[in-house]
């Protein structure tokens, strides 16, 4: 179970990090729906692994970054629509 565990965090970081290699190389903007999803999959991942190792200060900081990315999906998704 440990392992398995192991494994979704260092996805969950693979994503973070790939995220924000793309972000400074240009390939994706901070408000894209790319850059944010790979964002909370990275949380939620990284979450999954602290259930099984916990982590309180860890499981907070990943819990805040989910809940960020989300309102920056809310904006990219459902307010370009309500601009006239």
């Amino acid at each position: 179970m440990e392992l398995a565990s192991d494994i979704v965090g260092t996805v969950g970081v693979a994503c973070f990090l790939t995220a924000y290699f793309l972000l400074e190389n240009g390939r994706l903007t901070h408000t894209s729906g790319h850059y944010l999803s790979l964002n909370l999959a990275g949380a939620l991942l990284v979450m999954l692994s602290l259930l099984v190792d916990w982590n309180l200060p860890a499981f907070l900081l990943e819990a805040a970054w989910a809940m960020i990315t989300l309102y920056g999906l809310y904006k990219h998704i459902y307010l370009p629509k309500r601009k006239p």
